[in-house]
């Protein structure tokens, strides 16, 4: 009698079925406030460490451990955001389950306490992925290492995957960027108009407290008078980010810091989600899916809001974009690195 041989179904091809809201959070305003005030994520039991910087300065890292033969996922947050952030927590809860390590610095002035140098940080600060990154490459070199940017933090790790090409997958395996701000001039500016300029209001409110602590520490180093007086995110980057970061003023800035120009330089496989709601975008700073290199998949959801994807009734959940996430990631590893068991 033949042998019969018993072949395995091939794997579910990438996206699984889209983001859908429950029907009182489909307003992209209440998800992008929803996800970042209403929902109730576990602070991590995070480990911090205080690391030296190349440049003489000190960032406030968050560490989870995991499993020694599982990944680790590093994680950098947007905005005036922080590891404290609820897209933050919920991820790296979601990670530590699978028994995956997690790194997520604070970047410079974002942690509990101020940096020691004449700077803050920058969209287009790809040299501080660049470092932390080889680091965490140095701390675990036998397992798969993926990154994950939102917003600012998707627009620095994309600069940086768009700037070492080839050479990226050195220090990393697969990337995820979530609501990226890939044109910042387009969104600087559309942060201008109508209820956005809600969020950009929002924003200034810490930066303008930032910008103060380091003028105390700086006296001179930019011009405190104009920053405080600032209405807009152009006005703010004029008078205070473009002096403190090299850049002439804030359309330098913007321009040479958006990750859009490097997209197609790209060769790490990368995830983009975005959501076409996303009250930060206008629709003239998403990339074309023609200019993104194989590699890259742009995973556009009708709704989201930005970095919001919130579901469920009562109580609302931040449960889908992890999930989403992590099993876009998992996809590529075998059973013993993602945390699954294969019987099931």
């Amino acid at each position: 009698m033949p042998q019969v041989v018993m072949l395995r179904p091939p794997p579910v091809p990438f996206p699984p079925p889209p983001f859908s809201p429950s029907f009182w959070l489909r307003n992209p305003h209440l998800q992008t406030i929803g996800g970042a005030r209403w929902i109730p994520v576990p602070r991590p039991l995070w480990r911090q460490e205080i690391w030296a910087s190349p440049d003489g300065d000190i960032l406030q890292v968050e560490r989870l451990a995991g499993a020694s033969d599982r990944p680790v996922l590093t994680l950098f947050h947007g905005l005036e955001g922080s590891a404290e952030s609820p897209y933050i927590r919920a991820l790296a809860n979601a990670a530590q389950a699978l028994g995956w390590s997690v790194v997520a610095p604070h970047f410079r002035a974002c942690g509990s306490r101020l940096n020691l140098r004449p700077r803050l940080y920058h969209a287009g600060d790809s040299p501080e992925i660049h470092w932390i990154l080889r680091r965490v490459q140095a701390e675990y070199p036998h397992v798969l290492r993926h990154a994950v940017g939102f917003s600012l933090g998707g627009n620095m790790l994309l600069k940086w995957l768009g700037e070492q090409g080839e050479d990226a997958g050195q220090w990393i395996d697969r990337c995820v960027a979530v609501a990226t701000p890939f044109d910042l001039t387009a969104v600087g500016d559309h942060l201008t108009r109508g209820l956005n300029r809600f969020y950009g209001l929002h924003f200034l409110t810490t930066l303008k407290a930032k910008a103060r602590a380091k003028h105390a520490q700086f006296p001179g180093s930019f011009d405190l008078e104009a920053t405080l007086a600032a209405r807009t995110l152009r006005q703010f980057d004029d008078h205070c980010m473009a002096p403190l970061h090299g850049f002439r003023d804030a359309s330098e800035y913007w321009e040479r810091s958006s990750c859009l120009p490097l997209l197609p330089h790209i060769r790490r496989p990368t995830l983009l989600l975005q959501a076409r709601d996303d009250p930060f975008m206008p629709p003239c700073a998403l990339p074309s899916r023609q200019v993104l290199p194989p590699g890259v998949t742009l995973d556009l959801q009708d709704q989201g809001g930005h970095v919001g994807f919130i579901s469920g009734i009562l109580p609302p959940r931040a449960d889908w974009m992890p999930a989403h996430l992590l099993d876009y990631l998992g996809r590529f590893l075998p059973p013993s690195q993602n945390g699954h068991n294969p019987s099931e």
